[in-house]
């Protein structure tokens, strides 16, 4: 390789770091052409997976300043640049390495803090950005649920509920207004002028205007 290639390999991981929401270092001694390109398949849509060479990605990896990798770097390596769900990523290594022992998840980086390979399998074990963000809607609408039936009601329905709640009110009204209604009247018996009609008669005729109004 020339000095040029090599200077355009390492600008090229360098921005590969720089660019990724996380990078995963794994050896894949013993590893199959066919089974590194079923690895690829399973992180296809999250994650790229490229086999490295050590010298150039020590030197790409202190241009982007990461030094998660330091004196990782050994044996055949290749690293997994996930430019999408790091869960999803985390869990497609983690159960290709299951199935293929062979492949070893070394270390990581997410969001500029290192990772160990514990750390990613933790990572793994985690809710995707999905289904978080499925269970947080579910929440949501559970909650306004009754919000957006009120206002996606038709406007009969609405009308039969309004009406509902008016008859109601009518039907327990008189039993509280009642005791106003003495309270308003019993005032009005006292502030009568001297030569009104005697008390029995003034409570008489209130007694016969309420059957009027009833």
């Amino acid at each position: 390789m020339s000095r040029a290639d090599k200077q355009a390999a390492i600008a090229e991981l360098a921005e590969k770091f720089k660019s990724s929401n996380a990078t995963v270092l794994t050896e894949y001694r013993g590893l199959s052409v066919a089974q590194i390109t079923e690895l690829r398949g399973a992180l296809r849509g999250n994650a790229t997976y490229a086999v490295v060479k050590n010298t150039l990605t020590e030197l790409a990896a202190k241009e982007a300043g990461v030094t998660a990798f330091d004196g990782q770097l050994v044996g055949p390596s290749a690293i997994a640049f996930v430019d999408g769900d790091p869960v999803e990523a985390a869990k497609g290594l983690r159960d290709f390495a299951k199935a293929n022992p062979l492949l070893v998840i070394k270390s990581g980086l997410l969001d500029g803090k290192a990772l160990s390979a514990e750390e990613i399998t933790k990572l793994a074990d985690l809710e995707s950005r999905e289904v978080l963000l499925a269970k947080l809607a579910g929440a949501m609408n559970a909650s306004l649920s009754k919000a957006v039936y009120l206002f996606a009601a038709p406007l009969s329905q609405t009308a039969r509920v309004v009406d509902a709640l008016r008859a109601k009110v009518e039907a327990e009204g008189p039993v509280a207004a009642a005791p106003e209604a003495a309270a308003d009247e019993t005032p009005a018996a006292e502030e009568a002028p001297a030569d009104a009609a005697p008390a029995a008669e003034a409570t008489e005729d209130v007694a016969t205007g309420g059957d009027e109004q009833s």
